[in-house]
């Protein structure tokens, strides 16, 4: 009995960490497939259209009866499309645990998005997550030259705005109460698709390659089916922790990131960078316990 039990709890801490891991490791790939002539928008197109299509064949029988609730479903599609799309972009254009952390103010805007759009009331704790999120986002971008908090340069807006689209496309989540979760998982990966595919062509970037080496497709298409893998990974695990729990152990991402991007690209974090970062993991800390039983995180829609 002891035993059993014992696997029970472990299994799900383990499929939250295993998930964790591989969120830390994800821009490597990316990087690799930019290296070999594909385009942040077309690696993004061709790893998430590559996760929609096995996502279809394996969440086809859940999806059974009418379609409900199909505006929020685009508007899912739209934001984690966006967010998605975003993250990419910035890690191949900045420093990872700049982006990442950037990225995790998240809490920030999750809180103003549930006022607005729940109606959910903003208490101390509240409060007290948009300060932490604010005050390390704000150390973080803070210029000694000028003497206050800017944005360097694209990689930083690229990742605030993915954290700000991540954190809309949560509470959307939360809000398409009608629509299961092989509903919302495929109006995600369909709308990564379709915005990577729209802004790549807007900017003229999905043009293949002339000269791609054959590993770069089978990459694309392992990195794809890793994303299905690691979002039903991780949802697995949040249907049986805590949301307290699941948010401390999911920043084990923000681990594995650090020494990954130190190891494999050589990139270092400034003193204040870290100091910010600490600030922004605090409040995903705390945004744990404003969250129910299972709780907003990247396992909720594919995200990056």
């Amino acid at each position: 009995m002891g035993m059993g039990f014992s696997k029970e709890k472990a299994v799900p801490v383990l499929a939250l960490l295993a998930g964790a891991s591989v969120w830390g490791v994800i821009w490597y790939p990316y990087r690799r497939l930019e290296q070999a002539g594909l385009s942040g928008e077309l690696a993004a197109l061709c790893t998430y259209g590559i996760a929609l299509l096995a996502a279809v064949l394996f969440l086809a029988p859940a999806l059974r009866g009418p379609l409900r609730q199909p505006r929020l479903l685009i508007a899912i599609g739209v934001t984690a499309g966006g967010a998605n799309v975003a993250y990419v972009l910035a890690i191949l254009q900045g420093e990872v645990m700049r982006v990442m952390l950037l990225f995790y103010a998240a809490p920030l805007w999750t809180v103003l998005f549930s006022r607005l759009l729940l109606g959910e009331r903003l208490a101390r704790a509240g409060w007290e997550v948009m300060l932490l999120a604010l005050s390390g986002a704000f150390v973080m971008l803070w210029e000694p030259a000028s003497g206050m908090p800017a944005l360097t340069g694209p990689a930083d807006w690229l990742g605030l705005a993915a954290g700000w689209l991540f954190a809309l496309s949560n509470v959307l989540v939360r809000k398409a109460d009608g629509v299961g979760v092989a509903g919302k998982s495929l109006a995600a990966l369909a709308g990564v698709a379709a915005v990577a595919g729209a802004v790549g062509g807007l900017r003229g970037s999905l043009a293949l390659p002339d000269a791609a080496p054959a590993g770069a497709w089978g990459l694309a298409a392992l990195v794809g089916l890793a994303l299905v893998a690691l979002t039903w990974t991780v949802q697995y695990g949040l249907s049986r922790v805590t949301a307290n729990r699941a948010i401390v152990i999911l920043l084990f991402e923000l681990v594995v990131a650090a020494l990954a991007s130190y190891a494999l690209a050589g990139e270092r974090m400034e003193p204040r960078e870290w100091l910010g970062g600490a600030l922004i993991v605090a409040a995903s800390l705390l945004s744990g316990k404003l969250a129910g039983p299972a709780g907003s995180s990247r396992g909720s829609a594919p995200t990056p």
